[in-house]
């Protein structure tokens, strides 16, 4: 049981759990390095949560018996799905998500996409709270637990 797709998708989605809960108590803390553990734990749970994005398709792609699904990233997905190569309608209304640009999934890949650029210089980063990151956990929650009901029901 552990080999199954899902397993990945629980496991990311429990630790962005844990650096939320670890975030939310580096803010509570008033020692010198307090601002370089919320940041750490807010990029942990970005990361986290991606990959339960991630998790989530390899699962449908897993369901519809896609090749070698385990090897696709989300960018290839998501590209495969708009260019219609990849038929499936959990795919397709997460890349509806994707073009709602102020959707929990938009927002949570502007953020991933932020922890590959370096802070500073001009540009003035929004960055999320942990209320709102909790927000995209528990919407990602929903989400997969409804996939993988209509992924079941045959």
């Amino acid at each position: 049981m552990a080999q199954e797709r899902y397993t990945r998708t629980n496991q990311k989605i429990y630790f962005a759990g844990l650096a939320l809960e670890q975030w939310r108590q580096a803010e509570l803390n008033s020692s010198l390095n307090a601002a370089g553990l919320v940041q750490a734990e807010r990029e942990a749970c970005i990361f986290h949560l991606y990959g339960a994005v991630l998790g989530l398709c390899q699962e449908v792609l897993g369901y519809y018996r896609f090749q070698q699904a385990d090897t696709w990233t989300l960018i290839q997905i998501f590209d495969a799905t708009r260019q219609a190569s990849l038929v499936a309608p959990e795919l397709a209304e997460l890349l509806e998500l994707t073009a709602v640009s102020d959707s929990w999934l938009s927002l949570l890949l502007e953020q991933y996409a932020a922890l590959y650029r370096p802070l500073g210089g001009v540009e003035h980063r929004v960055l999320p709270t942990a209320s709102e990151v909790e927000y995209w956990r528990q919407q990602l929650k929903a989400l997969i637990l409804r996939f993988r009901e209509a992924m079941t029901e045959w």
